[in-house]
């Protein structure tokens, strides 16, 4: 996308985090925003602080989880608006649990949301974005789309299926006027680790002690990931790689990839709770 003045991009997922960012950077940069979001105090909120800054924002509640429900959003927005030029893929959840532990719903629910709302997104407005001479689809994976974290399959699998489903639309999109990026995000400073689903069975010190370690590993604010973001996409960017920590890890499984786990120390971690759990049933 060469501008961003008039254009109209849809945001999931926009009422916190990387999503509220991105929706207030983008109207600063003279865009339209279509914000959907099942929060509707924050969805009223943005659009509060959109319209305080002379921008134009069309609010929908939205479960992304709900083919119909998307199709319905897409509609709504070109109604609104007359056009659609973007769509950004953000909304997402994650759920901790080691496999043996993990309920089907529980992955079932993640998929739904992190996968599906995906591709139900982008299903959605395709036919709308085809309508505009300059678009967008922005989906966003993780860095956990390009390593593989212990407890985090499930959130690893909905991170890798958004990565290689982008990365073939973007191959089907070649030679019309919309393009396709895929964000990778390392630590963002957002609320995806409080809200998340924690199977406690699969922790050592409980949930507490791993937001922490998520608050921790967050180095990267909403705002710089919105700034890096909007970046990529006006390069027309395939992968946009979100954060310092997410650059260099890309590195390491790019250089060492049969043994990035080790030099993590993931590996490590497994093994020292199998000594533990042996014994303890000593």
């Amino acid at each position: 996308m060469n501008s961003f003045e008039n254009r109209v991009i849809a945001v999931t997922g926009a009422a916190s985090g990387i999503g509220r960012a991105l929706s207030l950077k983008l109207t600063q940069l003279g865009a339209k925003i279509a914000a959907a979001d099942l929060n509707d105090q924050g969805l009223a909120d943005l659009k509060a602080e959109i319209s305080g800054l002379g921008g134009e924002c069309f609010c929908f509640n939205l479960d992304v989880s709900q083919q119909a429900d998307f199709a319905e959003f897409a509609a709504a927005t070109e109604a609104h608006f007359g056009q659609v030029d973007g769509i950004i893929n953000n909304a997402g959840v994650t759920l901790v649990s080691a496999v043996r532990d993990m309920k089907r719903s529980d992955f079932e629910w993640l998929m739904n949301i992190n996968f599906w709302g995906v591709v139900n997104g982008c299903d959605a407005f395709l036919p709308y974005l085809r309508k505009s001479d300059d678009a967008h689809i922005v989906n966003i994976s993780s860095l956990f789309g390009l390593l593989a974290l212990p407890l985090q399959s499930a959130y690893n699998a909905s991170k890798f299926a958004v990565r290689g489903y982008t990365e073939a639309l973007k191959m089907e999109m070649a030679g019309t006027p919309i393009n396709v990026s895929a964000v990778h995000p390392g630590g963002i400073k957002t609320a995806i680790a409080k809200n998340s689903r924690v199977n406690e069975a699969s922790l050592k010190n409980g949930k507490a002690a791993l937001l922490k370690d998520f608050e921790k590993a967050a180095i990267t604010t909403a705002e710089d990931a919105a700034d890096i973001i909007i970046g990529g996409m006006l390069k027309n960017k395939r992968r946009i790689i979100v954060g310092k920590d997410a650059r260099w890890m890309d590195r390491f499984v790019r250089w060492f990839p049969g043994s990035y786990e080790k030099l993590f120390g993931f590996e490590k971690g497994v093994l020292a709770r199998r000594k533990r759990e042996a014994k303890d049933q000593e």
